[in-house]
């Protein structure tokens, strides 16, 4: 979960003032944790509850509450309007959303449910259906998780490239540099998710994949977040950017990835 929440810190800055630029300060001038931070803290902070053992009421339930809790605790963190609405309402049903906040949030499944791309799909689909009940706003979730779950099994790019496009029928033949010149700043899953997927099968590191994804000029911390959610499991993150990007969260936050990488990550090492 750093890699989303390091892509999101990176990204905060260019959200709204893109850059086609690779070579960025990582971490600029204004920089911050946003919604992706936020709401990646609560569905880990799901995921540290026995969903398994839920009926599948209970798990909709659950995740619900986590990102409500969280969600209010933050709720400047740069929600979007429908969300924002779902959030401080006291009614749980869905809106039909195809927005990339499904795919943001799910890099805590991709780790816990790595049984295999199907286990962790799944379940991505149940969190996102919380809110975003859309085909789209699901698939971009499964997508995600999938792509996270291979990486960490050690699946190769071209594995991975291939079971995603199979699988989730996205174009991921293109590079950054094809997308780049013409890509404009999109928040639906099928706009963005593809996309980010793909700036991560373009890199040679965890870094290259957070630039990638900025430099796209999108969506840029929603995409940097996927980018560096994949690229976390395939390449791990260097110490000295975890460490920057402790400065940025606050301690709760820190408490809940804490006791998930000790629960689902570094005991698996």
């Amino acid at each position: 979960m750093y890699g989303a929440i390091i892509g999101d810190i990176v990204g905060s800055v260019y959200e709204r003032h893109s850059t086609k630029d690779k070579y960025f300060e990582l971490f600029g001038k204004g920089c911050r944790f946003t919604d992706d931070t936020t709401m990646t803290i609560a569905v880990a902070e799901a995921c540290l509850m026995p969903l398994g053992l839920m009926d599948i009421n209970d798990i909709y339930g659950t995740f619900a509450s986590c990102i409500k809790k969280w969600g209010r605790k933050y709720p400047n963190a740069g929600y979007g309007r429908r969300f924002s609405d779902w959030l401080m309402s006291n009614d749980d049903e869905p809106y039909n959303s195809y927005g990339n906040g499904s795919a943001m949030r799910v890099s805590p499944i991709g780790w816990k449910y790595c049984e295999g791309p199907m286990s962790s799909g799944d379940m991505a689909i149940m969190s996102a259906a919380v809110t975003h009940n859309h085909p789209e706003g699901m698939k971009g979730a499964a997508a995600v998780a999938a792509a996270i779950t291979m990486a960490y099994l050690g699946e190769t790019k071209n594995q991975i490239r291939d079971y995603i496009e199979k699988e989730y029928e996205y174009d991921l033949s293109r590079t950054c540099d094809n997308i780049r010149p013409s890509y404009q700043f999109d928040v639906s899953c099928q706009g963005s998710v593809p996309e980010a997927i793909i700036a991560f099968l373009d890199a040679n590191n965890f870094e290259e994949a957070v630039r990638n994804a900025v430099s796209l000029g999108g969506d840029a911390d929603t995409q940097a977040a996927i980018a560096g959610s994949i690229a976390e499991a395939y390449y791990g993150i260097p110490q000295r950017l975890i460490n920057k990007a402790n400065e940025y969260i606050p301690g709760e936050m820190k408490a809940v990835l804490n006791k998930f990488y000790k629960k689902y990550v570094w005991k698996r090492k």
